[in-house]
């Protein structure tokens, strides 16, 4: 982004690179379609599930969890195969590292919905 921006200008340039990204993601990241597939089809259901708004933010924000996770690690995975296809243990580190925290990420999704859909049919 140019320098000069400030304000309003900056919050537009800001919202058209995030917009882009988003869009990159969604084309070219199958992951990315299939996590968001399923956060639509969650957030009703945890509409559903939550009795509270608490617990609506709780299923919903895991969900959205999971997505940013997966925009960082498309990110990096971008970032290391622009370097260059030679392996080097450190872009596989840095690769590995990043589908960690999808995974730890998605544990939460799992763990959050566990706990209160326990708590709302057997608690």
């Amino acid at each position: 982004m140019k320098p000069g921006y400030t304000g309003w200008r900056h919050l537009v340039h800001s919202t058209r690179y995030s917009l882009k990204g988003l869009g990159a993601a969604y084309r070219h990241e199958a992951a990315f379609r299939q996590e968001l597939g399923l956060c639509l089809v969650m957030a009703p259901l945890a509409v559903w599930l939550g009795r509270e708004p608490v617990e609506w933010i709780l299923l919903i924000g895991s969900c959205l969890l999971v997505l940013i996770v997966e925009l960082l690690n498309s990110a990096i995975e971008n970032v290391v195969d622009r370097i260059g296809p030679e392996r080097h243990k450190l872009s596989g580190r840095a690769k590995d590292i990043g589908s960690a925290a999808v995974m730890m990420a998605l544990l939460t999704v799992g763990l959050t919905w566990g706990l209160i859909a326990w708590d709302r049919f057997l608690g």
